[in-house]
């Protein structure tokens, strides 16, 4: 282990004994008292050197190695301690790329902000490259959080759409200008291509050839009737492909989004795919909620809530779907960014093991006040979708209580440790 202080907090002292750790409530951590001479030590413990050195450095400021161990341990419990050189061979596999750990060092430092253990950020840095996502819909909302997903470091990003680009497709962040006229699918793989932070991987082929490590009982009889001859790249075997983390449901219609039809996803829910709304229809914005299948609401259970809500509802949401008439969609580009951001924020908080606040809820965000207001969004026992079946919907989604960390406590004033 080489210890480090997180970079991303910034450091200050309160006076001559007390530093504090972090600016805002959620990560802000006193600790003292402290002395000049493990003071200095603080400023040591970089990345740069493993305990044995920082207990050598120790005794050279005139502290016993016992105190060192003590300063690292008491860092360690606070969370504010990273671990430059750990995370198994993934981690170093991903240290080797400079050019894209460069790239990716803001969402390091913000996933190790959120995960207390020494080597939480960089573990599930690396996991995003083996993660798989679907984005539907590649408009001003869509193909903006495409496009952040993959440059955050998501591994594969799919993005499916009809049609052709047209000019209010266009968003900074997102299709560019010269995109008019293309096939809005095609764009939108381009987009994602120039945003990854390395290049992604070629698509595989269906089939590929096998190693003979792969070919369990190539020299017997059966085997050889199979055509496992034993000879490495001989024999045809289908490539695995990651199945989907995530469905992000980002359609140009907007009402699609606020108001989904079941029907649409009824294979993500019969294979028990996760998957979030985002839009904008009318001037508000639209994110959530996330669909745990089976465990949290779905848009069935939107569906038949809003219905015994409003009589009226079935009847006019046929008429809106019918498609008789298609106005302008209202949705102008701050609005569509703002959209865009939080979706994918909360994207990336369930593809790195969190529960977002979309779950269970939809937040919705109107012009020109621009408030956000989550609505709830509860299981309905007429859905056959079955989460309100559970006691808790979410429990099974959830780590238990014991073994998660409390990251969003508020410091008042600040958290403090004696050292």
């Amino acid at each position: 282990m080489h210890p480090r202080v997180k970079p991303a907090l910034r450091r200050g002292w309160r006076d001559l004994t007390t530093v504090q750790f972090g600016v805002t409530r959620a990560h802000a951590v006193v600790l003292g008292p402290m002395d000049p001479a493990t003071a200095g030590l603080l400023d040591l413990v970089d990345g740069t050197r493993g305990p044995a050195m920082l207990r050598a450095e120790g005794e050279r400021l005139g502290l016993p190695g016992h105190h060192v161990d003590q300063l690292l341990s008491r860092l360690a419990e606070a969370g504010l301690l990273d671990d430059a050189t750990g995370g198994g061979e993934p981690a170093a596999a991903l240290r080797k790329h400079t050019e894209v750990l460069d790239r990716l060092r803001p969402d390091l430092a913000s996933l190790s902000l959120v995960d207390r253990e020494p080597t939480g950020g960089i573990r599930k840095l690396t996991a995003r490259r083996g993660v798989r996502v679907q984005v539907r819909g590649a408009g001003r909302v869509g193909a903006t959080i495409a496009a952040v997903l993959s440059g955050a470091g998501v591994g594969r990003v799919d993005v499916l759409d009809g049609g052709r680009v047209e000019p209010a497709d266009v968003a900074p962040g997102g299709l560019p200008a010269e995109a008019v006229g293309e096939r809005r699918d095609d764009s939108a793989r381009r987009l994602v291509r120039r945003c990854a932070p390395e290049r992604p991987p070629r698509r595989p082929r269906p089939f590929r050839s096998a190693s003979r490590s792969e070919l369990p009982g190539c020299d017997t009889e059966l085997g050889r009737k199979a055509g496992l001859d034993g000879r490495a790249g001989s024999t045809q075997v289908p490539y695995e492909d990651p199945g989907l983390s995530l469905v992000v449901l980002a359609p140009r219609d907007g009402l699609a989004a606020y108001a989904p039809d079941p029907r649409l996803v009824a294979p993500f829910m019969d294979s028990g795919t996760p998957h979030l709304y985002a839009g904008v229809l009318e001037g508000t914005g639209v994110v959530g909620p996330l669909v745990l299948p089976g465990a949290s609401a779905c848009a069935g259970c939107l569906d038949l809530g809003r219905a015994e809500r409003d009589m009226a509802w079935p009847r006019m949401l046929a008429q809106w779907r019918s498609g008789r008439s298609r106005p302008v969609q209202a949705c102008d580009l701050g609005l569509a960014g703002t959209v865009a951001g939080l979706a994918a924020a909360h994207a990336l908080a369930f593809l790195d093991g969190g529960l977002p606040a979309s779950a269970g809820a939809r937040w919705e965000v109107p012009l020109p006040e621009l408030d956000w207001r989550p609505e709830p969004v509860e299981p309905h026992p007429d859905c056959p979708c079955g989460a309100a079946r559970r006691g808790n919907p979410l429990d099974v989604w959830e780590e238990p209580a014991d073994e998660r960390e409390d990251t969003s406590k508020e410091v008042e004033p600040h958290e403090t440790m004696a050292l």
